[in-house]
């Protein structure tokens, strides 16, 4: 019989996993051309690739991450039982290396909210999470995410919205 412990892993496990492929819906709704990415060594789950009025496209590399009361921001390790032994993972936090925005998915009355952070809004925070509360301002915010990699945008908004100082 497994613990409490192993079974509260696998849970979190399989609910990251579905918070992926919910995100990966709402997006594709409004969107379009969106796809889940199948490289397991890859530090963004989800391309976005939005066609610009120039006619060129942009694409948008999205981490998506279960917000319950935050949203974590360290990636590189895997959730459930087996994170304990596993040799030379390397944590990390996210960066506009590895994505450009992180997707905190979040489920309340029988609703799901998306809160959209870009990752140059992250490098500026140096933390490894942030709570729901102080982000308020990005949830369901489409507009952030599309211009996620405009840094004045990005950080401007942030100051506006109290994120930053």
């Amino acid at each position: 019989m497994p613990d409490n412990r192993e079974e509260k892993g696998k849970m979190a496990s399989i609910e990251g996993f579905a918070n992926e492929k919910i995100l990966c819906g709402i997006l594709m709704k409004k969107y379009g051309n969106v796809s889940l990415v199948d490289l397991p060594l890859s530090p963004y789950d989800i391309i976005v690739v939005r066609k610009l009025q120039d006619g060129s496209e942009d694409i948008i590399r999205i981490q998506s991450k279960t917000a319950k009361k935050s949203v974590s921001f360290v990636g590189g390790a895997r959730g459930g039982k087996d994170r304990i032994y596993k040799s030379g993972v390397k944590t990390y936090v996210q960066t506009t290396k590895h994505s450009d925005c992180v997707v905190g998915v979040h489920h309340s009355d029988n609703k799901t909210d998306l809160y959209f952070i870009p990752t140059i809004l992250i490098e500026q925070l140096k933390q490894k999470s942030i709570s729901l509360s102080k982000i308020e301002k990005l949830k369901n915010n489409y507009e952030m995410l599309e211009k996620c990699k405009d840094n004045n945008f990005v950080l401007e908004k942030a100051r506006e919205y109290e994120i930053l100082e």
